[in-house]
């Protein structure tokens, strides 16, 4: 960011701190619309096509003025953190309370999950998505697609209270003190990386590096398409084959 621009943002933050002032608060508004828009594009990629993206934008900036509204800035964490939290729980809190899984995706989640444990205990090892659409009379592209949009359903609901702490503040909207870090959750973290690693080895290389490029370097589905001349599509299918082979372990720990 320009010397300039750093200057009139702390000219904004110092008038909305002390003041409250409203210019100076749609003009933070407005500095932070590209964090929104990420957090949109990324939410958005697992969810089904009925879903109003103008909708996610109205949470996330329900979300951004929540972050504006209660943060410190004499606290030593990043704006853009903190607001990351409210926008990406205010966007899912929304699309919570407006049901966004249609009915019919739901029954057809439940009829492929059946069929896949189904099929798993009679054969004894993991089946892919084609075996799964040959018997329950769908395409491998269908298969991956309703598995893919159902994982967002399993997120842990940011209306539930923190049971592990006396504060007020929802789960979703708890921020961790990343500093202290409790045994029982290196345990689950590193039991859940261990998981992933080994799971992740077994994918093919496209499926790895779509992987890595979406939730390590945290590059959209489009800007990964670019990265590897194809098509978004394209990116779109290698990434719901990599998270159907990656289900058995993101449910263990998101349901």
């Amino acid at each position: 960011m320009r010397s300039g621009a750093i200057s009139e943002a702390s000219v904004h933050w110092d008038n909305w701190s002390k003041f409250r002032d409203k210019d100076s608060c749609e003009a933070l508004l407005e500095m932070h619309l590209p964090l929104v828009q990420y957090h949109v594009q990324r939410i958005a990629v697992g969810l089904p096509r009925n879903v109003n993206k103008d909708e996610l934008r109205s949470h996330g900036l329900l979300g951004l003025y929540d972050a504006l509204k209660k943060f410190d800035p004499t606290r030593d964490l990043k704006f853009d953190t903190y607001a990351s939290f409210r926008i990406r729980g205010a966007i899912l809190d929304g699309l919570r309370r407006e049901d966004w899984l249609p009915r019919s995706l739901r029954e057809k989640t439940k009829k492929i999950e059946s069929t896949i444990e189904r099929m798993e205990q009679e054969q004894m090892r993991s089946v892919t998505a084609s075996e799964v659409a040959a018997e329950v009379g769908m395409t491998e592209e269908d298969v991956l697609t309703i598995m893919s949009e159902s994982f967002l359903a399993n997120v842990l609901s940011i209306d539930e209270e923190n049971k592990d702490s006396d504060s007020s503040e929802k789960v979703g909207y708890t921020i961790e003190d990343k500093k202290v870090e409790t045994p029982e959750t290196l345990m689950l973290t590193n039991e859940l990386h261990e998981h992933l690693s080994e799971i992740i080895e077994d994918l093919n290389e496209k499926e790895q590096l779509v992987v890595s490029l979406f939730y390590y370097e945290e590059l959209t589905l489009t800007e990964i398409g670019q990265v590897l001349n194809l098509s978004t599509s394209r990116i779109s299918q290698i990434h719901s084959k990599a998270l159907y082979k990656l289900r058995n372990v993101l449910a263990k720990y998101t349901n």
